[in-house]
């Protein structure tokens, strides 16, 4: 199973497979037609009151991936559906994140990867 992570502003590479973008909302300054993603998965991302309790704060990162967690219990089918995907072959979730180990997609990998 292969699931990485990158900033959807990086250049799609021939190793990136699928490409889901993971955000909520769409990035800033991007153009939807310039995106070169294959789906939205709005579902996955955390809740608006998770993202700005969170505020990317790294104090707060361990509390984050709790609740963050728990949110993606209530959203197991669309989990289960990606982890699907990433073994079929390789799975890029995209972010505009700017420091992705800090981040949901950082939890996301890990529950996809089963670790």
């Amino acid at each position: 199973m292969s699931v990485i992570a990158k900033r959807v502003y990086e250049a799609k590479t021939d190793d990136d497979g699928y490409r889901v973008l993971v955000d909520r909302l769409w990035p800033r300054g991007l153009p939807k037609a310039a995106a070169d993603i294959d789906e939205w998965a709005k579902t996955v991302s955390p809740s608006t009151e998770l993202r700005k309790w969170y505020g990317h704060e790294p104090a707060k990162f361990d509390e984050f991936r709790k609740r963050y967690l728990a949110e993606l219990a209530d959203d197991a089918e669309d989990v289960e559906r990606l982890r699907t995907l990433a073994k079929d072959g390789p799975v890029t979730l995209l972010t505009a994140t700017a420091d992705v180990t800090l981040s949901h997609v950082a939890v996301l990998i890990e529950l996809l990867s089963g670790e």
